[in-house]
């Protein structure tokens, strides 16, 4: 049974926020196993939603229905090194993919800062790391299998390419994905450098910071002036990686010391602007060699609630000196740091939030126990003025109707939502607030007449991309 799930039948998200108490819950050992279930469940009316590891901050995979977890459907399946190309089952953890890979002397091009979630989990919601050149997971997937609310298994390649964009980004809201076939690099080490440097320094480089370095970040802890900046860069180096002391040391402060700090907010939240300096004079700079997925992945034990905002990269600096003037003005306990990256533009997915433009991504948190929509409403206030588009896997504010103008290819993935599941198996409470019903009036099912064409060929029988 997964770590969210209590014997009592509930499950609990990572946050702590979110729980929903299923009619059943199931892991299934094969995806026959999985179609039958979930053909089961369509027949008799019931939501079906896939859980990861729980790392999302809404309640996204909440149902009283059918609760699926893949986690028996994981490792990798297929390895061809000379094409670049792995096939590995969708309940993979990323750490445990990453470990799987370098074994094979591969890796993934780019990843978040945190290695805990499931491929799928992290895949659908359009989680991303950062680097100009460099686009959302979802851009390494090549193809990927799912299973529909009949029980039809479906493989979704770049020959019915329409299907793919939508599936690669989707929310759930297609069908179960059971596997993946992503493409991977020759495995690769960076050299890591953290430093503190001044906020106004910061973003006076922002643009050379950016186009300069392979990956590049910075946290900005509000009712200060300093930024953490991390910047890494491929070499050919060999690897030194961290002292165990010196990086025990580092983790201790990155959660340790900041779990302390948070709990002291939220306890005296008049206190958060002192705490907040007092944080940042611990901040030491450091630098190590080390292997790709050791320096992208960070360990994260304290507790809190997120919200995320893509904006077009150029917006980026007067956003975050916009969330600071608000912080300052409305006199809101912020605690935490902002976390600031980058990615290339994404037009591979119909739900990406960087889809057609370069992309600053903007997230903000509120620490377990303190009041967030204060805050978070806000940010997206400010997020919205520049046209930007909310983090899936995150909270926010905004519905259907909303969002719908800002992804110029949404039509195109209602479409093919209203032909893969027709009868919304896949649609819970969250979905029909941020997607609106299946075929409902944002949708245009007549927009694309090839999709319909190419799935009706497809449904109705077992197929299976060439992988």
């Amino acid at each position: 049974m997964s770590q969210n799930m209590s014997p009592s039948g509930a499950w609990t998200n990572w946050a702590g926020d979110e729980t929903c108490r299923p009619s059943r819950i199931l892991q299934p050992r094969s995806v026959d196993e999985l179609a039958s279930a979930t053909s089961s469940a369509a027949a008799a009316g019931q939501t079906v939603r896939v859980v990861g590891a729980g790392h999302s901050f809404s309640d996204q995979v909440c149902t009283d229905g059918l609760l699926l977890n893949l986690d028996r459907l994981s490792g990798l399946q297929h390895v061809d090194p000379e094409a670049g190309l792995v096939t590995v089952g969708a309940g993979t953890r990323l750490a445990d993919l990453n470990v799987q890979l370098a074994q094979h002397g591969l890796a993934l091009p780019n990843l978040g800062d945190i290695d805990r979630q499931s491929i799928a989990g992290a895949m659908s919601t359009g989680t991303h790391g950062t680097g100009r050149k460099l686009g959302n997971l979802a851009t390494q997937i090549e193809a990927l299998d799912l299973v529909l609310a009949d029980g039809t298994q479906l493989s979704c390649t770049n020959a019915e390419p329409e299907v793919l964009q939508a599936a690669r980004v989707s929310l759930g809201a297609l069908g179960v994905i059971t596997s993946y076939t992503l493409r991977v690099v020759p495995a690769f080490a960076l050299r890591a450098e953290s430093r503190s440097m001044r906020l106004e320094e910061t973003l006076g480089r922002l643009d050379e910071l950016v186009d300069t370095n392979d990956h590049f970040e910075f946290f900005l802890f509000p009712h200060t002036d300093t930024a953490l900046v991390k910047v890494n860069n491929r070499t050919d180096e060999a690897v030194r990686p961290p002292r165990e002391l010196a990086q025990n040391i580092a983790e201790f402060a990155e959660n340790g010391i900041l779990d302390a700090v948070c709990r002291a907010g939220r306890r005296f939240p008049s206190q958060i602007p002192r705490l907040n300096r007092a944080i940042t004079r611990l901040m030491a700079p450091s630098e190590y060699v080390d292997q790709s997925y050791r320096v992208f992945a960070s360990k994260r034990s304290v507790r809190f609630t997120e919200m995320e905002w893509a904006v077009p990269r150029a917006a980026c600096a007067d956003v975050l000196q916009e969330i600071q003037r608000v912080i300052d003005r409305d006199r809101l306990d912020v605690g935490f740091p902002i976390e600031v990256r980058f990615v290339a533009p994404d037009e591979l997915s119909h739900l990406s939030p960087a889809f057609g433009r370069e992309t600053a991504y903007l997230a903000v948190h509120m620490y377990q126990g303190m009041p967030w929509e204060p805050y978070f409403r806000a940010v997206q206030d400010i997020a919205l003025a520049v046209e930007g588009r909310p983090h899936w896997g995150k909270r926010h504010l905004m519905e259907a109707a909303e969002l719908a103008a800002r992804y110029p290819a949404w039509d195109r993935f209602q479409t093919v939502r209203s032909q893969l599941d027709p009868q919304g198996t896949f649609t819970n409470a969250h979905l029909r607030r941020v997607l609106g019903p299946v075929g409902g009036p944002s949708t245009t099912p007549s927009a694309n007449g090839s999709v319909q064409a190419g799935i009706q060929t497809q449904k109705g029988q077992q197929t299976h991309a060439d992988h």
